[in-house]
């Protein structure tokens, strides 16, 4: 039905007769010409009617928006004064000839016009006029390219696009699964893979060697405001090769994807340990991009008569530290209880502050109501410690050390936004040298990332000393985002099985679960690694855009609901009979 897109013309096509099929984007009369913007997949160019096409120019007088058409014409240099730098399509139009109209289309809820402003949930309830709006297009179409490239990439680097099942058994991943129901084995059910972790470990047991998927996966999460109950994940597993390796191969990657989609060189990705990055900046996805670091102050805080500090300070479980802002001290009292109450978020009871007015004149120069507990030997050495200059501020945080980290990393990122103090351009790095276990509320151990992941050292140290313990884990972050995390696995029986006592898991439970990947492990599995990307926020981020909803096609609300399908929906008795379930009535507070 056509020859051409629309975004494809240009002055190169001068002469030419060309097709095009589309939208009405904008319907323009001047004056007994009428000018319509036909928009598709690929972008937007202007046709012309007048009047010496009498038939078609009298169907062009009665389009209007989103009317599906199909023009015939000759491309054409715009005349001089009216050409367009702004569209691709600026310099040409095309002189209409015929004009078929395809279908009509009532008033939509959507304009689609660039000034156009209006609310999420209309835009995913009308999600198909919604993804008309070229800048929504364009989003879709790069992250086809993306992953496009992916695919070339991997598939010339000797990897295999293998699929692994979607109905599989409850795994723990971190998250809640989403369970189906089996008909045909009643009482029993299916569960949504959180990853493909356990089958891509199983491929490299089958000898696969080197595995790749672009891969959906499923996690029932508490609400988020930017988290899917399903999301994609470019899923890479290899055998044979150590970490520096696999970091080496998926850093060429991203490098690749982008150098050919952004034209921009990621240069070199530092590396940095878990321990540094909590320590500097409370974070383990830590942005490089921006000033200040978290300065640990306890052993200047021991002694003092402030409580608030001197109790952390002189509890090993807990943290005091500074955050120096550099020019911070035009902030106003009501911007400063504003941080103190986002600090709150995090559990902080509260956010500590000095203004450095004048850093010549001593504590004479310094505004804060903490000074008067605060002995004057103790602020000159945090002055010194800090580098402290006039027109500073310093934020404080004392608590215990997962509380400190949070709020005051989460506080240096937003007063450096608020303040514009974000470098512009990339700042990629690897965070390495993660712990094994972390502690639970309940004293449990937990694996930081999954308790597949191998640890760095023996099995008999690992049951000695587990929180001491490190594992073979990496992140790659850029830009205090979390792009993709990975790990050496483990590829032994009996240390697999030693991580799972470390945890709790007993054998019987080990074997119910995991029996199928034991045995693996026990048939001569390989050494292998691997590594996931969320390509959902790789794709926000090369983009420029701030949620991950804008670059999905259909995406889920914050409360993990389809406004376009009205999912999730109730079912039918029959069918939950059929599943031998039964429902539960919610019972009604008195």
């Amino acid at each position: 039905m056509r020859s051409h897109y629309c975004g494809d013309l240009n002055e190169n096509f001068v002469d030419q007769e060309v097709t095009l099929c589309g939208w009405v984007h904008r319907r323009r009369d001047h004056g007994g010409v009428i000018f319509l913007d036909v928009r598709d997949r690929e972008g937007i160019a202007q046709v012309v009617y007048d009047p010496d096409t009498v038939e078609s120019f009298a169907i062009a007088e009665g389009v209007r928006n989103e009317f599906v058409i199909q023009v015939a014409g000759r491309v054409r240099l715009r005349p001089e004064g009216t050409i367009n730098e702004d569209m691709p399509t600026g310099k040409i139009e095309v002189l209409g000839k015929k004009l078929t109209v395809l279908n009509t289309a009532s008033t939509p809820p959507i304009q689609l016009d660039e000034h156009a402003e209006v609310g999420e949930d209309i835009r995913l309830r009308y999600r198909y006029i919604d993804l008309r709006r070229p800048e929504m297009a364009e989003r879709l179409r790069f992250r086809s390219k993306v992953t496009n490239t992916v695919r070339n990439f991997l598939d010339d680097n000797g990897f295999l696009d293998i699929e692994t099942p979607l109905l599989t058994r409850a795994t723990p991943e971190g998250a809640r699964d989403y369970l189906v129901p089996s008909r045909t084995h009643p009482g029993h059910f299916f569960a949504l893979p959180q990853s493909p972790q356990l089958f891509k470990q199983v491929l490299m047991a089958a000898g696969m060697d080197r595995y790749y998927q672009i891969a959906k996966c499923f996690r029932d999460e508490d609400l988020r405001a930017d988290r899917q109950p399903e999301f994609t994940q470019i899923d890479i597993e290899t055998s044979f090769m150590d970490e520096e390796q696999i970091m080496s191969v998926t850093e060429d990657l991203v490098k690749t994807l982008f150098k050919n989609h952004l034209e921009v060189d990621l240069g070199d990705f530092p590396r940095m340990s878990h321990a540094e990055a909590m320590h500097r900046f409370g974070s383990d996805k830590p942005d490089l991009r921006m000033p200040g670091e978290l300065i640990d102050i306890a052993d200047l805080m021991q002694a003092v008569d402030f409580k608030v500090f001197s109790g952390p300070a002189n509890d090993p479980e807990s943290r005091v530290v500074a955050l120096k802002v550099s020019q911070g001290g035009k902030l106003s009292r009501k911007e400063i209880d504003e941080y103190t109450k986002f600090v709150s978020i995090y559990g902080a009871k509260g956010l500590a502050w000095i203004k450095v007015n004048d850093v010549g004149a001593g504590v004479e120069g310094l505004q804060s109501p903490i000074l008067k507990f605060m002995p004057a030997e103790v602020v000159d050495s945090l002055m010194q410690r800090l580098a402290a200059e006039s027109g500073d501020i310093i934020f404080f945080g004392a608590d215990k050390v997962k509380t400190v980290n949070e709020a005051i990393g989460a506080l240096r990122i937003k007063v450096a936004e608020d303040l514009n103090m974000v470098k512009a351009g990339w700042a990629p790095l690897w965070v390495v040298d993660f712990p094994m276990f972390e502690q639970a509320a309940d004293g449990s151990l937990t694996a930081l990332h999954h308790p597949f992941t191998a640890p760095s050292v023996a099995a008999d140290q690992l049951a000695r000393e587990p929180l001491s313990a490190l594992s073979r884990a990496y992140d790659m972050v850029l830009n205090g985002t979390e792009l993709g995390g990975g790990s050496i696995r483990i590829h032994d029986r009996d240390m697999q099985q030693s991580v799972f006592k470390v945890l709790g898991v007993e054998d019987k439970e080990a074997n119910e679960k995991f029996g199928f990947l034991l045995d693996a492990l026990s048939y001569g599995c390989p050494p292998h690694g691997g590594i996931a990307f969320g390509l959902d926020r790789l794709v926000m981020l090369m983009t420029d855009t701030t949620s991950i909803r804008e670059v999905i096609a259909f995406p889920k609300t914050q409360s993990a609901a389809c406004l376009l399908t009205d999912a999730p929906g109730v079912v039918s008795a029959k069918q939950l009979s059929e599943l031998n379930i039964r429902l539960r009535e919610k019972s009604i507070p008195s």
